[in-house]
């Protein structure tokens, strides 16, 4: 039994011939840093950056970020090689099926379900919790708070919304639901959002973050920032979904630090977009090192300033028990007078940030798994086309059950946790895989080279390692789980209907929509 056998590059040049166009090399230094820019900031800045804060690295989140950017950078680096050898757009799961083999292919591939799914999931319950805030400021009315969370949580908000409310158990997050539902239904009729559509989203996004940081920089409170490291004896404070104790290992000083860093890693997820596009540059040994490091450059300065502020309004056990996935428009209302404005106009422009990356998560999703399907790793029902729009219409109602109910009834805390380890964990087989392939593969075609992978590689792979090091013990049996569910179906089902391992060549005239495919 061959784990490791390889699906030719010349399989994957055929089978991609119907679904993707050919790339011209067209994008400068200057497009790849706009990519980047555009990919990276998202919804984790809004929702897993009040989170970080509040349970593990109270105001020095900043140094947070800067660790996770650090092994999102040298990760990227791993990640641009891995692209520029394989001439097709791709996954990291199309990479390295072609580089290091079947069995690597299907942990990326299992594992990316926890980047692309449980991170809609994440998104989507930060969504809902806005969308409450939305009705609350402008219509006066609310959804219940049983009816807006998971069953794990318990209302402990004596004002505000569910001010009448306190002790009320969650039973399910329906708007999550809601918003889940209604994207599915896009994506199934085949409609993708345009890329216009997304720029201004973006732009959006990025003036919300630069309004915060230069209106809120005068109403920071000095004594919110001091201590900058959450001290051990802090003491225990009560949340909705239960006690949080600072005298735990990585809830306060460095440790926590180091913690807080695999949290907000979340708001750096979506910048391999730039690495996926090695092949389209004009110059990739030049110019995709510094597409990928300005534009996370620009985008952690940019996310340690905001979290400067974010911390220095708010005292950061607020963020646990008034702001929740709300913070910050809580801190804005409570800690900027005169600025309800901005809170609004927060909530609206988070709602369709929000929107525009559950829809591309999704996506995503079912994008891996109809490659998956078709290379008969998992059940022909993820490659069914839907006979008018030609999507996946099957596999995206499989995940919309699939990700409603970690939305539903999962809080977003451990949705969240479980994303970041998921794709950390990827990215740590993305540095040494291109570790490996130096030594065993020299000779590959390599439009792109890591630089100094000697260091570049060891260093990404334990940065990402130390991250998840710090998940501790709940979500490491989270991970393993997963990853043995994985293993279970791989020996049981896949191994036996690998196309690659019967000479199948599968996907040359499937009629996907290109829309689903772009």
């Amino acid at each position: 039994m061959k784990l490791f056998i390889k699906k030719p590059i010349e399989q994957l040049m055929a089978a991609s011939k119907a679904t993707e166009k050919t790339l011209k090399r067209t994008l400068g230094v200057g497009s790849l840093i706009a990519l980047g820019i555009g990919a990276i900031i998202g919804a984790g800045i809004f929702v897993r950056t009040a989170s970080a804060a509040g349970e593990h690295a109270g105001p020095a989140v900043t140094i947070s970020f800067l660790i996770a950017a650090a092994g999102c950078a040298l990760a990227g680096l791993c990640y641009a090689e891995f692209a520029s050898m394989i001439p097709i757009a791709g996954s990291a799961y199309t990479y390295s099926y072609a580089t290091m083999g079947e069995f690597i292919a299907w942990i990326i591939g299992w594992d990316l379900v926890l980047e692309y799914a449980l991170g809609a999931a994440t998104v989507s319950i930060g969504w809902a919790q806005y969308f409450n805030e939305f009705l609350y400021t402008f219509f006066n009315v609310h959804i219940p708070f049983a009816l807006s969370h998971s069953p794990w949580e318990v209302s402990n908000m004596a004002t505000g919304m569910y001010a009448g409310e306190v002790g009320s158990h969650g039973i399910i997050n329906l708007p999550a639901i809601l918003i889940l539902f209604l994207l599915s239904m896009l994506l199934i009729r085949g409609t993708a959002e345009s890329a216009a559509v997304n720029n201004v989203i973006v732009i959006v996004k990025v003036a919300i973050v630069l309004m915060i940081i230069a209106l809120g920089w005068q109403f920071i409170n000095p004594a919110n920032h001091t201590p900058y490291m959450i001290p051990a004896n802090k003491g225990i404070i009560q949340t909705s979904t239960g006690p949080v104790n600072y005298a735990d290992t990585f809830n306060h000083g460095w440790l926590g630090v180091l913690r807080g860093a695999s949290v907000v890693f979340f708001a750096f997820i979506g910048f391999d977009a730039v690495s996926t596009a090695a092949q389209e540059a004009k110059n990739p040994q030049r110019d995709m090192p510094k597409g990928i490091l300005i534009s996370l450059v620009f985008c952690t300065i940019l996310y340690i300033l905001f979290s400067h502020v974010l911390t220095g309004l708010a005292p950061y056990t607020d963020f646990l028990i008034k702001g929740k996935e709300a913070s910050v428009t809580y801190a804005v209302k409570t800690f900027m007078p005169g600025y309800g404005w901005l809170a609004n106009l927060v909530t609206v422009a988070i709602l369709a940030g929000f929107s525009s990356v559950i829809l591309v998560m999704l996506l995503g999703q079912t994008r891996v798994f109809y490659t998956m399907s078709t290379d008969g790793l998992i059940p022909k029902v993820f490659s069914k086309l839907h006979p008018k729009y030609s999507t996946p219409y099957k596999s995206q109602w499989l995940f919309f059950g699939f990700v409603s109910l970690f939305a539903g009834f999962i809080p977003d805390r451990i949705v969240g946790d479980m994303v970041s380890i998921g794709t950390l964990f990827a990215f740590v087989l993305v540095c040494l895989g291109i570790f490996i392939l130096r030594r065993t593969d020299p000779h590959l075609v390599r439009p792109f080279k890591t630089p100094l992978y000697k260091i570049v590689c060891p260093l990404g792979a334990l940065i990402c390692l130390a991250m998840i090091a710090s998940e501790g013990l709940e979500n490491w049996a989270r991970l393993i789980g997963w990853l043995l569910i994985g293993f279970v179906i791989y020996f049981g089902y896949s191994i036996k209907r690998s196309h690659v391992r019967h000479g199948i060549v599968e996907g040359a005239n499937d009629p996907i929509n290109p829309k689903f495919v772009e």
